[in-house]
């Protein structure tokens, strides 16, 4: 009898305790409107923003920048905002600011420009990217009745100094990153390092970086102890002269050793040259590249090639065709490169890599991105058949005619247009950067 009372109270109370969950729960959400009756009032004579922005505290720039209405909608901002940013030669990052006005703003645009410094903290660049787009939005504040509420400080003024760069303009960077797995059967350590220096001027671009990969892989197997080391070395040179607003000429340069491509030493040696369709002072907005180079690459194997060799001397081109595009209405990044051996024009490789995010209607967006390779250009396989171990832990180059990834995606949001309230309690599902 005690266990049928239970069995009953179970059935019979469970729908009644969640039928008074669900009726607070749509209480305290009804109280919570109220609440906020007062405190989420639009700013109804604030100038409609829309930011464009991959990397920016919303949060932050919310609370700092009360005196506009954010939109999600780009059609429904009365200015758009777009950021885009480029490494610097110093190791820091350009950000530029392209301020588009619409609707009763047609036609009020700006540009401004930020440069950070390699070592300046996060939040040091957050405030000043703020501060940036505090100064771009003031000719379009000025124009509403909010601008009673925007004060203007300057800060003490400071000397003006002329800074002696010691390193004429030379940016060096050291990096070390050693890893370790390991379990009963398994163990792994990996040891990277690196060394590269930088030089850009608006003449000249000068990259070095010297790559070291290593690791040793033991694992146990029917009480039998296996041992495999992987190990590259890589060196890329890169110079870079500029022409003109269109033109560049340059030199690449590689030299590698690699135990998984079976190459003991390989050096190839590329001039080139580039034609840009728009101006490279566009470049954080718009860019059609063609860069094509031909050279020499000489190539050193571990073992006899499934071509009979241990040495040879090729002769080569390649080919690239590179499109990059940001603006209000989405981004498209994708390059086409072709590349092939003059001794046997069949040995040859085609790679297409792309990104594309487009905005369709109001709150829809949708992305697609990925990469995809001809491959007949394996001249350094080795000869024979690779050992299950070598398969298994990809010690290995295998045989392969292609290579493809991708990813595809469809994002829709819609609600109020309006997001103007910070409240960072229980934090956030969507992740800043």
């Amino acid at each position: 009898m005690p266990e049928t009372n239970l069995m009953y109270m179970n059935k019979t109370t469970f729908p009644g305790v969640a039928f008074i969950i669900i009726s607070l729960f749509f209480s305290v959400l009804s109280l919570g409107q109220e609440i906020d009756a007062d405190s989420s009032i639009q700013r109804e004579d604030a100038v409609r923003i829309f930011i464009d922005c991959a990397h920016c505290d919303m949060n932050y720039i919310r609370d700092e920048v009360p005196y506009v209405n954010y939109v999600r909608d780009v059609k429904e901002a009365q200015v758009y905002i777009l950021e885009t940013s480029e490494l610097t030669g110093s190791g820091g990052r350009k950000y530029t600011y392209t301020f588009v006005g619409q609707h009763e703003f047609a036609g009020m645009n700006d540009t401004l420009v930020y440069s950070s410094r390699p070592d300046d903290s996060r939040d040091y660049r957050r405030i000043w990217r703020t501060q940036m787009l505090k100064m771009g939005l003031m000719p379009y504040v000025a124009k509403t009745p909010l601008f009673s509420e925007v004060e203007i400080n300057p800060t003490d003024r400071v000397e003006k100094q002329v800074v002696t760069d010691n390193w004429n303009n030379w940016v060096f960077e050291l990096e070390a990153e050693p890893e370790f797995e390991g379990e009963e059967s398994f163990k792994e350590l990996s040891l990277r390092s690196s060394v590269s220096a930088t030089k850009i001027t608006h003449d000249w671009k000068f990259d070095f970086d010297f790559d070291h990969r290593y690791t040793r892989t033991k694992y146990t197997y029917d009480d039998t102890l296996y041992t495999n080391d992987k190990s590259y070395q890589g060196l890329d040179l890169l110079v870079v002269k500029s022409i003109s607003e269109h033109w560049s000429s340059g030199v690449r340069s590689d030299l590698l050793s690699s135990s998984y491509t079976n190459t003991r030493l390989s050096i190839d040696f590329l001039p080139s040259l580039e034609y840009n369709f728009f101006p490279y002072s566009k470049s954080t907005h718009r860019q059609l590249r063609i860069l094509y180079g031909i050279g020499s690459s000489y190539r050193l194997y571990d073992d006899t090639t499934i071509y009979n060799q241990l040495e040879e001397l090729l002769w080569q081109q390649q080919l690239q065709v590179a499109y990059q595009v940001q603006e209000k209405w989405g981004s498209i990044n994708v390059s086409l490169e072709g590349s092939n051996f003059f001794h046997d024009f069949t040995k040859n490789r085609v790679e297409l890599n792309g990104y594309v995010s487009i905005r369709i209607l109001k709150g829809l967006s949708f992305r697609v991105g990925g990469a995809a390779a001809r491959i007949n250009d394996q001249l350094s396989l080795v000869k024979g058949e690779a050992s299950e171990s070598e398969i298994l832990l990809q010690l290995q180059e295998l045989e392969t005619n292609y290579h493809l990834e991708g990813e595809i995606g469809i994002t829709y949001t819609f609600g109020s247009i309006y997001n103007n309230i910070v409240n960072p309690r229980f934090g956030n599902r969507r992740r800043w950067y």
